[in-house]
């Protein structure tokens, strides 16, 4: 193994609260000088209030270290429909990241996209309706998917993430969704560009048994479960199998170097 890609909600914090002794395990790979990015379908965010909560978790890092649906969907915007008029039914800090994107706030502008991601709580059913109807146009824009989480481990409990509401709107208007992040490949395969690896140097971290351990392993890189955030028992029942469980991220190190060893690495 050569680089890592981390998941953040449920391996290094968990809602608001830090995963004890886990800013450790950055702390390691920065001083092994291991590539890392964090891999993360956080939509309710942008990437600068991700840097500001790592660091409230003793975790000293940057935007460019920090990979998103968001940022993925841009480049795809930017390569396939320069200078159009998308649709964002994302949360308003995250659309800082869209500044270079034209976007559109009336129904009856025609646009090129529909980009949805985690409204949380203010998903209703006049705003999931309008994003319906911009489906419904007649050039039939395409549907973007910033992920297809299908819940995440909040304080209070499990929440429903990105993927029902996406699935929601496919149903209805019969559009097909292009996923721009976690599981889909073409994510995976974008974090790898930005670190220069390949798949098969690589290991995803991860507490989703689908998004994380299931869509990694289909773009080729091993990946590795860990028993807190959303983890169940009963997600190492399933078809999905992990290259290995680990109770917690701090005990990557460990994991690495019996595996250097098996590769005779010192």
């Amino acid at each position: 193994m050569q680089s890592i890609l981390f998941d953040l909600d449920g391996v290094f914090y968990q809602g608001e609260h830090a995963i004890e002794g886990a800013a450790n395990v950055v702390a390691w790979a920065r001083d092994r000088a291991i590539p890392h990015l964090f891999l993360t379908n956080t939509t309710s965010r942008p990437r600068s209030a991700l840097v500001d909560k790592l660091a409230g978790f003793g975790i000293d890092t940057t935007i460019k270290h920090i990979f998103t649906p968001a940022v993925a969907t841009v480049q795809w915007l930017q390569q396939h429909y320069p200078d159009q008029k998308v649709a964002l039914y994302i949360p308003d800090a995250t659309k800082a990241e869209f500044q270079q994107i034209s976007q559109s706030d009336n129904v009856d502008d025609t646009v090129s996209a529909v980009v949805v991601g985690d409204l949380g709580e203010q998903w209703d059913f006049k705003t999931l309706n309008q994003a319906f109807r911009y489906l419904m146009q007649n050039n039939r824009p395409q549907l973007l998917a910033l992920g297809m989480t299908r819940y995440w481990q909040a304080a209070d409990g499990l929440r429903l993430d990105v993927a029902p509401f996406v699935m929601a709107l496919s149903h209805a208007s019969g559009a097909t969704p292009k996923v721009l992040g976690k599981p889909a490949e073409l994510f995976y395969h974008a974090a790898l560009e930005v670190l220069g690896v390949k798949a098969a140097q690589t290991v995803m971290v991860g507490d989703d048994i689908v998004s994380d351990i299931g869509g990694a392993q289909k773009a080729g890189i091993r990946a590795l479960l860990v028993r807190t955030g959303k983890f169940r028992e009963d997600d190492l029942q399933g078809e999905i199998l992990p290259d290995a469980v680990l109770d917690s991220v701090l005990e990557l190190p460990d994991w690495w170097q019996t595996q250097d060893a098996k590769s005779g690495v010192k």
